[in-house]
């Protein structure tokens, strides 16, 4: 499995300092294809949720070379953790109604048990989604890590690479929100913006380039769609005039010079926008997916950006190069996290 670009870059950085990444699906052979290579290339310390004689049939199976010096099991049903654990979830969970039957019933699920391990830091992240739906993997997530303080909204991103490197920066984008604010608000909107810059500076290290995506380019309709669109421009100008934004913007005037010229010639953003955020969910998500399937571009998340520790889900259609991906990306959030 050979890595490059910004995915190589990001692998190099979660190696400077090794953090405990969970992996709940170990019954899927695409997990266990990456804790072999995260565990070969010294990625990640990997934790692996699940029986330790059927991972290890698995394994043989197909054959996949899993060196368990290397890797840590946990089983929900046998850890000598499992009452530190139902005791802490109960605790958090009582004000619901949660009975400690009730918790030790939950904490058998492999995602809810690997979600406790990083709330009682036993754990620096998780990774989750090849078997899981978005909801079964960021529930326990909303329900036991939260959000950062101060965060009012919880999203999402893909990070996205293309061969054309005359594309985002250096062929290097981010998408935002594509897995969980279905219709997001306003104030959503704006807070998707600042998490998204926060993230894209942090992965890419570079300046953002960010557009509010639409049918419209600068007045060229006129909706209230495109109105709330130029309501969040003017809040987040408001708030930050550092941040280098622009909006209403069809993609096409966002990311191809050629056509910014025509559509937005003042914008210091159209053309060059290496932020994309749409403007609810259903968009996002078929936008994704059209550049992974039609472009041939890595596609990495959905990325959770804003909880108190990173959670991170995969697309059930992901491959084992992307779920060692997404492992990079949630060690460097956790050594942000950490520092």
């Amino acid at each position: 499995m050979e890595f490059n670009g910004i995915l190589n870059i990001i692998i190099e950085r979660a190696k400077g300092k090794k953090q405990r990444i969970v992996l709940p699906e170990a019954q899927d052979v695409r997990i266990l294809e990456a804790a072999k290579v995260c565990s070969e290339k010294d990625i990640a310390d990997i934790i692996l949720i699940g029986d330790r004689d059927t991972i290890i049939s698995d394994c043989n199976k197909n054959n996949i070379d899993l060196d368990f010096s290397k890797v840590t099991i946990e089983n929900p049903l046998a850890s000598n953790n499992k009452e530190k654990y139902i005791n802490a979830f109960y605790e958090l969970r009582k004000a619901k109604g949660i009975s400690i039957e009730d918790a030790t019933n939950i904490l058998k699920d492999n995602v809810y048990f690997g979600t406790m391990m990083v709330k009682l830091n036993d754990a620096d992240g998780l990774v989750s989604g090849a078997v899981h739906s978005t909801a079964d993997t960021l529930r326990p997530a909303l329900q036991i890590i939260k959000g950062k303080p101060g965060i009012k909204t919880i999203s999402s991103f893909i990070l996205v690479e293309t061969e054309n490197k005359d594309l985002g920066e250096d062929g290097v984008l981010v998408f935002s929100d594509c897995g969980l604010i279905e219709f997001p608000t306003e104030d959503e909107l704006v807070e998707i913006v600042k998490a998204s810059r926060k993230s894209f500076r942090s992965l890419v290290q570079k300046e953002e380039k960010i557009a509010l995506l639409s049918y419209s380019t600068k007045g060229s309709a006129k909706s209230e769609a495109i109105n709330k669109l130029g309501r969040v421009l003017e809040i987040v100008k408001q708030e930050n005039d550092a941040i280098v934004i622009d909006g209403e913007l069809q993609l096409d005037a966002a990311i191809i010079p050629e056509v910014a010229k025509l559509k937005a010639p003042d914008s210091k953003v159209a053309g060059h926008a290496n932020i994309l955020i749409f403007p609810e969910l259903e968009a996002g998500n078929i936008g994704y997916k059209l550049v992974q399937r039609f472009g041939n571009a890595l596609t990495l998340g959905p990325i959770t950006q804003g909880l108190a520790k990173p959670i991170n889900d995969l697309s059930r259609g992901c491959s084992a190069k992307d779920v060692v991906g997404a492992i990079a990306i949630t060690c460097v959030q956790a050594q942000e996290e950490n520092n």
